[in-house]
């Protein structure tokens, strides 16, 4: 085959061995390029022949993406001349050698839905809708008109009560796994029929909805298995689970459980510990490990139920309207807070600042939370205030975080043990602030170091933010969630962690299957 046009002067291939004739400027420097990586090795070949070896092994998009690559390289000079070239060299002879190029990201995780009966996920919502005495708020708009249950549909919306609604996460990750097949183009879950082929089991039981509900009618019963209707259907879903022949193979170590609220299937916490735990944080389990652990440092938070290594940090379900940048305006208050003054444990520490920052100038706190009243004053809040103070409460983190994403205030968190959603993928530090306790606990510390903050500083803060808003978003705008998802939100990238666990959970199931049998080993301490 002839190379026309190939001199000094830039010139073309044509590749009439190609259906499609295609014309690449700047020959010799592909050529050149080919000869480069190849490392002092003369390797030549026509573009057509090329374009053929390429086609048989990667798509056109690939293709393109090669040319773009090699024509950025620098030119090598002088460049190759010549009329008539050899026949070339075979790259790749056989199809099992190594690619030519590193695999892409696997773009799906087979999930498989273990079967539990529908009392469990969205029968539990039609016992919601139809009960009035599930309200854990005074002003609870959730019941104002509930759906009689013949009117319930399959697929029930999730309840508006804030303290509720912020734990969601069940409802959208399943609503998604029970979307048709041809409306999931956009998740990275791909649901399959047999839990053999599944790189995951979901156990698609609303956990949190089970336990609010149990909170709501009898607070009391809790704690207790006799007359917890919440443990009754715990004991359930374990049940059911574990007689499975996918729990039998793997030990639970590749199932998935959505507990997002801190008290979620508390009963059976030791049961499910091997499993992949999705949790809002590691706060409600902090003093069920300390008991269990086999660990003695003091300065390390023993980790036997869960960890880092195994479980996935999701986001709360935020309760604000997003706000968009563009509609961004001037803000006049220096720093935002908006809930419960006195808490437990951890949460001690908001007491405290609150003594500290209650009379400082350009700081708003208020007592509250955004309910059916709170809500507005939230929002204006966080929209008219430069930052937003994000201390630990109860847990080490809370909903208001989302809340200040969405309401684009940046956040200033002051909670040392804090865990976050889909760190690797999103870097909190390019839009948030992070302040140790000990120092937001000195006096005019922290109103000091915000106000250093140039407005260079905090646009650069907010335009970040504004790109990772989307990030921590479930709602799909679909009714009941049935539908597509946006390939940016929140549920995707929850499947994308638990992607990573992957080759852990099957190192995980190989080692457990070589111990003889009657060995137990137990729990170990991962300080992470």
């Amino acid at each position: 085959m002839m190379a026309t046009g190939v001199g000094a002067n830039n010139g073309a291939f044509k590749c009439r061995n190609n259906n499609r004739a295609s014309y690449f400027g700047r020959a010799k420097m592909v050529a050149t390029l080919l000869f480069v990586k190849a490392e002092g090795i003369l390797v030549v070949l026509t573009l057509s022949s090329c374009l053929g070896f390429m086609e048989e092994n990667v798509n056109m998009i690939q293709q393109e993406r090669l040319l773009l690559r090699l024509e950025a390289l620098p030119v090598v000079h002088p460049p190759l001349r010549f009329r008539s070239l050899p026949p070339p060299l075979p790259l790749l002879p056989h199809r099992h050698d190594p690619p030519l190029f590193l695999s892409p990201q696997p773009s799906t995780i087979g999930v498989y839905v273990a079967d539990i009966p529908r009392s469990l996920n969205y029968g539990l919502l039609d016992k919601y809708w139809s009960s009035f005495s599930d309200s854990r708020l005074a002003t609870d708009s959730d019941h104002d008109a509930p759906l009689s249950p013949h009117r319930t549909p399959k697929f029930p919306s999730y309840p508006e009560n804030p303290l509720i609604k912020q734990y969601s996460a069940e409802y959208w990750i399943t609503a998604d796994l029970m979307t048709p097949p041809q409306h999931r183009a956009n998740s990275f879950a791909k649901r399959v029929l047999d839990p053999r082929r599944a790189d995951v089991v979901f156990v698609p039981f609303f956990a949190t909805l089970s336990a609010e509900m149990q909170l709501g009618a009898n607070k009391a019963a809790f704690r207790k298995k006799l007359g917890n209707e919440d443990y009754k259907r715990q004991r359930e879903v374990m049940d059911a689970v574990k007689s499975t022949e996918a729990w039998k193979r793997s030990g639970g170590r590749d199932h998935v459980f959505v507990l997002t609220d801190p008290v979620a299937m508390w009963h059976v916490k030791d049961e499910i510990a091997p499993a992949v735990l999705l949790v809002v944080d590691f706060g409600g389990w902090y003093r069920l490990d300390s008991r269990g652990s086999n660990c003695s440092e003091s300065d390390v938070v023993p980790h036997t139920q869960v960890s880092v290594l195994k479980d996935v940090i999701v986001p709360y379900t935020h309760l604000l309207p997003r706000l968009d940048l563009s509609e961004n305006k001037e803000r006049h208050k220096l720093l935002y807070f908006k809930g419960a003054k006195h808490r437990h444990r951890g949460g001690l520490i908001r007491e405290k600042l609150w003594d500290l920052l209650i009379n400082e100038p350009g700081v708003i706190m208020e007592e509250g939370f955004p309910n059916a009243t709170g809500r507005e004053q939230s929002i204006k809040g966080m929209r008219t205030s430069e930052f937003c103070l994000h201390p630990a409460g109860d847990t080490p983190t809370s909903c208001r975080l989302f809340d200040a994403i969405q309401s684009l205030c940046i956040p200033v968190i002051v909670s040392d043990n804090i865990e976050l959603p889909f760190e690797g993928m999103v870097d909190y530090a390019e839009f948030s602030v992070f302040v140790a306790v000990s120092d937001a606990l000195k006096p005019s510390w922290l109103v000091n170091h915000l106000q250093s903050f140039s407005k260079e500083q905090k646009d650069r803060f907010r335009q970040n933010m504004a790109r990772v808003q989307p990030t921590f978003v479930y709602d799909n705008g679909h009714p009941g969630g049935i539908g597509p998802i946006p390939s940016d939100g929140a549920v995707n990238h929850i499947w994308k962690k638990v992607h990573q666990k992957l080759p852990l959970i099957k190192e995980a199931i190989i080692r457990e299957r070589r111990k003889p049998p009657g060995v137990s080993v137990p729990r170990r301490c991962h300080c992470t």
